[in-house]
């Protein structure tokens, strides 16, 4: 027998399992979360008052384009901004380590671009290593990296090693993430892909709210990068304990370790009656895609342009609103909170709408997408008085329908994007699609400093990016129900084949899937990490 068919004797989702599926979807997503919107804490600005020439003025009352205040930071020495800029003491930051307010405040969302830079190589990179060397060493030595680069991010003595280190921790952060997901998957059986990707999305919510209740608790910056490290550490433990995925180990040939696991998985699980014998896998002759037959197809082509907008969009979206989220008005660490569990009703609700006949994936896209651009729209047409409680809490409230409905989004455009592609080249569809994701990412972080040229002009900026993307949608062709098309020469007459339960999984790679290559063989393209949706076929 296969691999797959071992699963049904040692168990789909046994005790071990669900054990496993606590330490890579709940634990170390918790981790991964931290360190992905760490920069919205670490980076924030305290409130901070200016004393020159006996005139004192505080943050509240400067603009971050005031001429008096920028010509004076432009020109004072280090040893003068320190004496004339007082920062309260509520909590420490980069911003108030090192001065970055003024004209350096662009300095800090740089940091953050780099994070996102580097999560874009690491999930090329850790893609491939992982195919060749496998699933645990490769996950156990981007995790180690990414703790030691994380501790250099808190003991940095300088804001160059900062920045450095965040891209580094981007790079180990995107790809260990990556291939843990993967890992994941590999242990459980295929019916069980939606609940894990389910489980790991939720709880990459639950961890920006996890991440906002420490900061609360521990004002210091450095203090509360250490202590993120710490749940990364004992993550790390843990996971020394587990053993290499099964499948790897048998799309290599080496059935006699893939037993081996297999058998521990059944003992874990309490069946230590089971027996069975690996077989080799036989090799499939199957027509293969390449990039250039998306571009040279019409009906392809345009399918990716608006898929790569609308993945592009739901990237800027989230991470946009998420970093914004600290600079709202009122507590920052309340506003941060509700950001990330806000998303947690959006996983059930978008599941449910696409299922169904009258809403479809189509329908239920443009809905989230065009309510997310609208309620971030609204903003514009709200008065800027801060001293309104009604304008603040209206603010707010929108801001949390927009990250609500862009979540729900994203979590759509993993399944659609994949039935919207032919089997031979669906790989690399969904690989172009994420790598404008991660672009997406990169450019968030700058998008809520356009508050400076006028207050809501970050939400114009979502609003906009969020109709146009929903609208767009409606060039798709609905695919609930229909079957897959399988090759190129389907799209032309309309021969589907429709996706299994499986393809819920997707859903859960929003942080992770990569842009890659084929395996070297087929065999091991079924098992390849970089193009998980193979395993859906």
């Amino acid at each position: 027998m296969d691999a797959e068919e071992a699963f049904k004797l040692v168990g789909k989702m046994g005790i071990y399992q669900v054990y496993l599926c606590f330490l890579l979807a709940v634990l170390l997503q918790l981790y991964c979360a931290m360190e992905a919107i760490l920069i919205a804490l670490v980076g924030a600005v305290p409130a901070y008052y200016w004393d020159h020439g006996g005139l004192v003025v505080n943050s509240s009352q400067l603009a971050s384009n005031d001429l008096a205040f920028l010509d004076w930071f432009r020109t004072a020495n280090e040893s003068e901004i320190h004496r004339r800029v007082h920062f309260n003491d509520t909590f420490t930051s980069i911003a108030s380590e090192w001065y970055l307010i003024g004209d350096a405040e662009y300095e800090i969302s740089a940091a953050s671009s780099l994070y996102f830079t580097g999560v874009l190589v690491g999930v090329i990179l850790f893609g491939q290593l992982s195919d060749r060397y496998g699933r645990k060493m490769v996950y156990l030595s981007g995790l180690a990296l990414d703790i030691l680069f994380s501790l250099a991010n808190g003991l940095a003595p300088s804001f160059r090693l900062f920045a450095g280190s965040r891209f580094m921790v981007g790079i180990m952060n995107g790809g260990m993430s990556l291939v843990a997901f993967v890992l994941l998957n590999e242990y459980i059986d295929t019916t069980h892909w939606a609940l894990a990707g389910s489980i790991s999305s939720m709880f990459f919510a639950v961890g920006i709210a996890q991440y906002a209740l420490l900061g609360y608790l521990i004002r210091n910056w450095r203090i509360l990068e250490i202590v993120v490290n710490v749940q990364g550490t004992i993550v790390f433990f843990l996971s020394l304990f587990i053993p290499e995925s099964p499948r790897w180990l048998y799309s290599q040939g080496r059935l006699s370790e893939a037993e081996d696991v297999l058998y521990l998985i059944a003992k874990r699980n309490c069946k230590h009656k089971c027996t069975f014998c690996l077989t080799p896998r036989t090799k499939d002759v199957r027509e293969l895609g390449s990039i250039l037959d998306i571009f040279h197809n019409r009906v392809l082509l345009q399918r990716t342009v608006i898929m790569m907008y609308i993945w592009f969009v739901c990237s800027l979206v989230y991470y946009g609103l998420t970093l914004h989220s600290g600079e709202l008005n009122g507590n920052v660490y309340t506003n941060l909170a509700l950001s990330g569990l806000v998303e947690l009703p959006s996983y059930p609700v978008c599941l449910f709408l696409i299922s169904k006949k009258w809403c479809g994936r189509r329908r239920t896209l443009l809905g989230f997408l065009c309510i997310g651009g609208l309620a971030c729209l609204i903003v514009m047409f709200l008065p800027h008085n801060k001293e309104s409680r009604t304008t603040l809490y209206s603010i707010q409230l929108l801001s949390l329908l927009g990250k609500l409905t862009i979540s729900a989004s994203f979590n759509i455009v993993y399944i659609y994007t994949s039935e919207l592609y032919p089997t031979v080249v669906r790989n690399v569809g969904m690989g172009i699609c994420s790598m404008f994701s991660r672009v997406g990412g990169i450019i968030a972080p700058f998008i809520p400093a356009l508050k400076n040229v006028q207050w809501s002009l970050p939400f114009i900026v979502f609003g906009i990016a969020g109709i146009s993307s929903g609208l767009l949608s409606l060039f798709l062709p609905e695919t609930l129900n229909k079957s897959l098309p399988e090759t190129l020469s389907d799209l032309q007459v309309f021969s589907y084949r429709r996706l299994g339960d499986e393809a819920l999984a997707l859903q859960a790679a929003a942080h992770t899937v990569q842009f890659g290559t084929a395996s070297d063989t087929e065999s091991e393209e079924y098992y390849d990490v970089d193009e998980e949706t193979q395993m859906m076929n």
